[in-house]
């Protein structure tokens, strides 16, 4: 019985299998219809597959006589899956700086309107996260923070508000601080676990320092120039009358964690150090602590500060590479869309652990698309509008707008771009923990590229290859005859 159902099982094979060799292929109009049932997005209408994958030999193999050979011929399924087109939509923003009118969650068929509480004005502020491109996709962490959101120290003198890993995460490289000082104020003498890198937003401050072999420093900066501190160095800063309001500064420190309320403080210590062990320290009489401050002082009120000529004359002498860098007095690289400065230990040697450049982005221009092979950039908003899309790798990305006082962050090797939304002039910082600035360009690793293979890739025309740069841009002017 077991060998006629042997028998029978092998008989029903050499049939399917005679059946199966006869049947005429499936047309390619059907497997085109049981595609789009099942995936719209892969219609043929709307997303026609490319002609680079298929096979040379399918497109140059002979037609058989035969109708039935023609036909299974022409309807060969392509030997390898292909992917929709990307989308014509260009994902513009939605509203400008400029609007005043009601934002809602909406871009073409995708969303609805709010029907709960809103805060209107952050919605406006933030356009791309309120209604995201639909290029955004997958999570990537919050990378923006204003300094309107700092909790902000009030000292008789001044103030100072920070931002770092508690308020934004993403930021585990570098931490920064808003500082204000009335004229004469004073940033008490200190030193921290981090170097300090600075740069001046308005008035003049003046700087000291003594390095560990004991050679001093005295100099004076004004707005747009910077200052560097490596870590452990002794310092203090001081606003000088030259604005009579004082000034105002950005530090930037290597270190996310970074509190400036870990700051080691000079009245701190002293206050914390029993007065006889003061006394045989400094070889005098304990009564010359009496009048020492309880307590750390941070900023305080003082006289405008004499000329950087009064520094005492040290028998080590002066430090060998100032602490100062005149970067607003440096010339400009112009380019197509703006202009920037770079300032590293290229030019600053003392600036050992950070990098940065000063970027000008005029209206409708844009910071390239390009990334950074290993450093996190963090970025300082100075004036203007702008736009980031951050690409996070594995289909993630996400795009924020900032604001003047707004700081920004993009982990190493992020692929990103910074565009001018607004009508006005863009200027922003990008700081990095590094000694040298460097960056890698989208257009010129393309330019740099075997042609065949970046068409093939991106199907990308000779047009458009024409206009592949093989040197970085860094900052595009409006492409001219682009079309919305």
């Amino acid at each position: 019985m077991s060998g006629l159902k042997l028998n029978i099982a092998i008989v029903c094979a050499v049939l399917l299998a005679t059946l199966s060799s006869a049947a005429p292929a499936v047309s390619s109009a059907l497997v085109a219809s049981t595609v789009s049932a099942s995936n719209p997005a892969l219609s043929p209408s709307s997303a026609p597959l490319s002609s680079s994958l298929v096979p040379a030999s399918s497109a140059a193999a002979s037609v058989d006589s035969s109708s039935a050979k023609a036909s299974s011929i022409a309807s060969a399924a392509p030997a390898s899956e292909t992917v929709p087109y990307a989308s014509d939509d260009p994902n513009e923003v939605m509203w400008g700086p400029d609007y005043d009118g009601d934002p809602q969650p909406i871009r073409g068929t995708l969303g609805s309107t709010v029907m709960g509480p809103q805060d209107a004005a952050i919605d406006i502020q933030n356009p791309d996260l309120f209604a995201p491109p639909t290029t955004d996709a997958g999570t990537v962490g919050n990378a923006k923070w204003p300094f309107s959101l700092s909790h902000n120290r009030l000292q008789t003198g001044g103030w100072a508000r920070q931002q770092n890993v508690a308020v934004l995460p993403m930021a585990t490289e570098l931490a920064g601080v808003d500082m204000r000082l009335e004229a004469g104020a004073i940033r008490e003498l200190h030193w921290h676990k981090t170097s300090e890198w600075a740069y001046v937003l308005q008035g003049s401050v003046q700087v000291t320092a003594v390095n560990p072999d004991g050679q001093n420093f005295v100099g004076t900066v004004d707005a747009g120039d910077l200052w560097f501190f490596p870590a452990g160095t002794p310092h203090s800063l001081q606003a000088t009358d030259a604005d009579p309001d004082g000034a105002e500064f950005l530090l930037v420190f290597d270190d996310g964690s970074f509190s400036e309320d870990s700051t080691f403080l000079l009245t701190d210590w002293l206050a914390h150090v029993p007065k006889e062990v003061l006394a045989r320290n400094f070889q005098t009489d304990i009564s010359a602590f009496n009048d020492i401050p309880g307590q750390q002082l941070y900023i305080f009120p003082g006289s405008a500060p004499g000329p950087d000529s009064d520094v005492p004359t040290s028998p080590q002498g002066s430090v060998p590479s100032p602490f100062t860098f005149k970067m607003s007095q440096m010339k400009a690289t112009q380019l197509s869309g703006g202009s920037v400065k770079v300032v590293d230990s290229r030019t600053f040697p003392i600036s050992i652990t950070t990098a940065a450049a000063e970027v000008t982005v005029q209206p409708g221009a844009m910071r390239e698309l390009h990334w950074h092979p290993t450093q996190d950039e963090w970025s300082f908003f100075l004036e203007g509008n702008a736009r980031v899309t951050l690409f996070a790798s594995q289909g993630a990305a996400r795009t924020y707008n900032f604001q003047a006082g707004d700081v920004g962050y993009v982990p190493g090797t992020y692929g990103h771009y910074v565009e001018n939304i607004g009508n006005t002039t863009l200027r922003f910082l990008e700081i990095f923990k590094t000694d040298t600035f460097q960056d890698v360009s989208l257009s010129q690793w393309l330019a740099l590229t075997p042609p065949a293979m970046v068409q093939a890739t991106l199907n990308l025309n000779d047009e458009a290859m024409s206009h592949l740069s093989k040197i970085k841009q860094t900052v595009v002017g409006p492409a001219s005859g682009s079309s919305k």
